[in-house]
């Protein structure tokens, strides 16, 4: 067993640009944030210019309550490259607000998940000097 804990070296950080930015924004901010389509209420959270469901052009930022359950998981013994810590375990999480998002649980031992597990989002600044802060999830 191993405690899980926020990647810490030099692993490959996102490039914020002017669709992302109010993400990362609220990630600075320790606000965890999904876009919803005005016209068809559908929300998504890979930051996108028009709605996936509709193809509206009208969508608005929202701030998420941070908290879902764990739809799926899987554990990493083998890194995709050497600056990521293992092992590490990704999910992927059924937010409150009916979207799904892909991150790292941290804050408890690696054996210590399950899907339907109730976590909440932590943010934790990373490594590089570019002012990225990365959501994780920890149990709830």
């Amino acid at each position: 067993m191993s405690l899980l804990t926020p990647q810490s070296g030099d692993i490959p950080l996102p490039v914020p640009g002017p669709i992302s930015e109010p993400y990362w924004q609220g990630c600075r901010e320790g606000v965890l944030r999904f876009q919803r389509c005005l016209d068809c209420g559908a929300p998504t959270h890979t930051p996108a210019l028009l709605c996936a469901a509709c193809a509206s052009l009208s969508l608005e930022w929202v701030d998420s309550s941070g908290r879902g359950e764990i739809y799926s998981w899987t554990r990493v013994w083998r890194p995709v490259t050497p600056a990521f810590v293992t092992p590490y375990v990704p999910i992927i999480v059924t937010m409150e607000e009916g979207w799904n998002m892909l991150s790292n649980l941290v804050g408890c031992e690696d054996d210590a998940v399950a899907i339907g597990q109730s976590v909440e989002v932590v943010f934790h600044k990373s490594g590089g000097a570019d002012n990225i802060v990365l959501p994780y999830f920890q149990r709830a």
